[in-house]
């Protein structure tokens, strides 16, 4: 089974100012000759982590990481009471991918992304396929009305005690809005101490599913109610706003990714993002490889799940090196 690559830091990183108010934190690891891949994070509005510069061979590739609109170390941070997200969408996203790839002088370039980030590959490579020498992509989501209403409220059928103290957290004002919106207005209300516990609500319910995924238990983040604040604003405002995306739209206009190689890795038990999302796409590119691996969930902690990340990268060096 291949193992993650030993722990490596930075040999670049800035900041990109990307002309509106928002500047993007951006680090280069690995081989700055090397084939360059980029990672995509989840969340939205999880930031990238160290963890992920090592699924890759910094002897081979050139691995860019950076954190999206208002998280991690980008700024402004939606931590901040001030912090407007209105220029954080979907949209905005892509065009910064594509900003950053310039910036460096990349050509072409593999992208990696997970969860919410394989959303943002699929966004991106439709928007921009000529750049796009393949895809890496785990715990596949397309950021549709359904998945989000199952992540919202349809897993309480697995989870009711964790659901009812979801629900139970929303001011009674509020409940007759639905859990989304509720949480929405929640988090960007004025009263401070409320936003703070809507925020640690809304990651407990999460944390539901993560811990019947992840045996380590939760991200170590998640202890900082600053970060739980940040995500939560990020996460509730792409949901309520169906990520800017037509219904089904990544689905549908898969064609557009015609000629893109991709590995999918999914878990046969992830409940976060279910398996039907990760076929749905395969069928549709017929480029696409879906890896599927038993006994997994959604969390890239899994070794198995690692490793299948890990031999895509192997393989797609060996491709595209041809």
């Amino acid at each position: 089974m291949a193992v993650l690559f030993p722990e490596i830091e930075p040999y670049d990183h800035g900041m990109l100012d990307t002309g509106d108010g928002n500047r993007l934190y951006f680090e280069c690891c690995g081989n700055p000759d090397g084939l360059p891949v980029v990672v995509l994070h989840g969340g939205p509005g999880s930031g990238c982590s160290a963890a992920s510069r090592r699924y890759f061979d910094p002897s081979a590739y050139r691995i860019i990481l950076f954190d999206q609109r208002n998280c991690g170390r980008s700024l402004p941070n939606a931590a901040d009471p001030d912090c407007d997200l209105a220029a954080n969408t979907t949209w905005h996203l892509v065009a910064d991918i594509e900003r950053l790839r310039e910036h460096l002088g990349v050509g072409r370039w593999l992208l990696f992304g997970n969860s919410w980030g394989t959303t943002l590959a699929l966004a991106y490579g439709q928007r921009h396929p000529q750049p796009v020498a393949g895809m890496v992509l785990a715990g596949i989501t397309t950021t549709r009305r359904s998945e989000i209403d199952w992540l919202c409220s349809g897993m309480a059928r697995l989870f009711p005690a964790d659901y009812a103290h979801f629900i139970g957290a929303i001011p009674h004002s509020l409940r007759d809005r639905g859990p989304l919106a509720s949480y929405f207005a929640m988090l960007n209300g004025p009263d401070v101490d409320l936003r703070q516990a809507a925020a640690l609500a809304w990651h407990r319910w999460e944390a539901a599913s993560i811990l019947l995924a992840d045996p380590n238990g939760m991200p170590r983040r998640w202890a900082d109610p600053r970060y739980l604040l940040m995500r939560a604003r990020i996460v509730t405002h792409y949901f309520h706003h169906g990520a800017w995306l037509k219904d089904r739209q990544l689905l549908d206009e898969a064609s557009k990714l015609q000629g893109i190689p991709a590995t999918l890795i999914q878990g046969r038990f992830d409940l976060e993002a279910p398996l039907t999302t990760a076929w749905e796409l395969a069928q549709s590119w017929p480029e696409a490889e879906l890896v599927i691996v038993e006994n997994a969930a959604h969390s890239l902690d899994n070794s198995v799940i690692a490793a299948a990340i890990v031999d895509a990268a192997a393989k797609f060096l060996h491709f595209l090196e041809k």
